[in-house]
Formats: structure tokens, sequence, C-alpha cells
């Protein structure tokens, strides 16, 4: 047995439309809502892939999920759009260049509180020191 890859993050959110506007709107996640009898979903999309899986339902609704989740992240390109987005929707959030791992990162919370880290890599523009966003 090998690992292969994250197939997917669920996250219980306590406003399902509030968080799909989010991904969607904000991080350009493709999401499709599901509704079924007891049970309201959704599921965000990168390509074909259904990565994200949003449950709205509160702590007490599922006893089995305690534990806290730190972050999760997601590798992106176009730096200067996703700030645009995120200064757009008024969020806060955190940057993180790391040229010595050759990676710029961005921090933004979810609205249910959950830090969705998006990683750009970076590229060598040619010249030492010199970097270029994905």
């Amino acid at each position: 047995m090998a690992l292969q890859r994250i197939s997917h993050v669920t996250l219980n959110c306590a406003n399902l439309a509030k968080s799909c506007s989010f991904y969607e709107n904000v991080l350009g996640f493709k999401v499709k809502v599901m509704n079924e009898p007891g049970y309201t979903a959704a599921c965000g999309y990168i390509g074909d892939d259904a990565v994200l899986h949003l449950i709205e339902r509160g702590v007490d609704q599922a006893p089995g999920t305690r534990g806290v989740v730190d972050h999760y992240a997601i590798e992106a390109t176009d730096l200067p759009e996703m700030l645009a987005r995120l200064n757009k929707a008024g969020l806060e959030f955190h940057e993180n260049p790391l040229p010595v791992l050759s990676v710029h990162q961005v921090v933004v919370r979810d609205p249910d509180g959950v830090k969705v880290e998006l990683y750009f890599p970076l590229q060598k523009a040619g010249e030492v020191g010199q970097w270029t966003y994905s």
C-alpha cells in the first residue's frame, strides 16, 4: 500500500450558504449543493475532483467530530488575482513569503474560522534572488 494524495477535506459549517459563497466567490472553487432529506451539504471542486465537502451541522449534531483542525493548504496560481479577491471580499489575511522554500503563503479564515492556506509556488525569474509568482 502506498499513499497517493489527500482525497478530500470535510468541514462542518454553521451556515452552508455563507460557506459556499466564500469557497466559490472568494477562493474560486466550483461548488455543487446537494439537498437530500435530512442532509444538506455541498462539494467544492478543483477541476473534476470534489476535494472539499461542506456539511451544515453544529458540533452537537456531529458528536464524533470534536477534533481541531489547524489549517489545510491548497496549491494555487495567480497570487495578484487572489489578493484582489480577498481584498474585494473585505477579508483579513496574512501573507508569508518564503523564498527559501520557493513558496508564498496566504492564510485566510473561512466563515467558520478554519484557516485556509493558499500555497503559491515561486519560480526563479532568471537572476539570483528574483522570483515570480505562478
